[in-house]
């Protein structure tokens, strides 16, 4: 094993030990360090994270600042262990990420995806009622991919349609409640999959057609294929509205329709956050700036307001 490989896997051990998952961290420090030993790198030096960082050609510049920030902290890491580790001045890429207004999924394309996941194919019939019960509570409840996927049989509890969200992003567990008619759904495919796969080697909820717990790339590459299928994307389009835009168009519709309805938004919003699992309520926050259309049920909000009209 390479002298910067056993380094890698005591920074990651040392992280993850702190509550950090770095599941896209770790990848791409795994890539780094595959690129250096190629270029027979003992140590890590500025040309050598310049030039890892900005390998994927045409793409947003806020991405290379991105991968150069993740190699700087492994660096800094190495940097007391081995003194001839170079650091990077932090403007080197100055480059940064801003965030994209959200795709919202209309009703009608929501409901194209799901019955289009119902076309699905395979040999014993589970994959399309996997997927099309997975986008169909991604859609009604926000979630992330990534906590979906994660649920355990444990955490579905049909009788009292409450999800339990275990140590998702940030470390943080929640209750996320669901429609009776979302638990019905939720009974109707676990009835279908325990009957396809009595025993299974995973206590995922939702599995995949040999019995596995599903993959996030397996996920999203799914959708790609969906959304291709029913025209939100051109066939060799590689960018487009994501799986993520549905967790959006939740919190988006669920703020346009709290704005309309006429309770005290400012209230709701740190309900909303909790329930979307954010870390912050700026996140949620966020939200209120998102889509003209959010923007204009404020403005009326405001417009209604008795200051307003004093």
């Amino acid at each position: 094993m390479s002298k910067l490989k056993t380094a890698l896997e005591e920074y990651l051990t040392m992280r993850r030990a702190a509550g950090f998952k770095l599941e896209t961290q770790g990848s791409l420090l795994q890539r780094f360090v595959e690129f250096a030993e190629k270029k027979r790198a003992s140590r890590i030096t500025r040309d050598l994270a310049l030039r890892w960082a900005t390998q994927p050609k045409g793409c947003d510049p806020a991405q290379w600042a991105k991968r150069l920030a993740v190699v700087q902290r492994f660096a800094s890491y190495q940097s007391a262990i081995d003194p001839s580790t170079e650091l990077c001045p932090p403007d080197l890429l100055p480059h940064r990420f801003r965030r994209k207004p959200p795709y919202v999924y209309s009703d009608e394309q929501i409901q194209q995806i799901i019955a289009e996941a119902k076309n699905l194919r395979s040999p014993s019939g589970l994959r399309a009622a996997t997927f099309s019960t997975l986008f169909g509570l991604l859609a009604v409840t926000g979630m992330r991919v990534g906590e979906a996927i994660a649920l355990d049989r444990a955490d579905v509890d049909i009788s009292q349609a409450i999800l339990t969200v275990r140590h998702s992003k940030f470390g943080k567990s929640r209750l996320i409640p669901i429609h009776s008619s979302t638990a019905k759904e939720l009974q109707h495919y676990a009835r279908l999959r325990d009957r396809l796969f009595k025993l299974t080697a995973t206590s995922a909820f939702f599995v995949s057609r040999s019995g596995r717990r599903l993959s996030r790339s397996g996920v999203k590459g799914t959708f790609v294929l969906l959304s291709r299928r029913i025209g939100l994307r051109k066939p060799d389009q590689r960018w487009g509205p994501r799986i993520h835009d549905l967790r959006h168009g939740f919190a988006l519709k669920t703020l346009s329709l709290l704005y309309k309805s006429g309770p005290d938004v400012e209230q709701h919003i740190p309900v909303l956050s909790t329930y979307l699992g954010h870390a912050n309520v700026a996140n949620t926050y966020w939200y209120l700036t998102a889509t003209p259309e959010l923007l204009l049920a404020a403005s009326a909000r405001l417009d209604r307001s008795p200051e307003a009209m004093s």
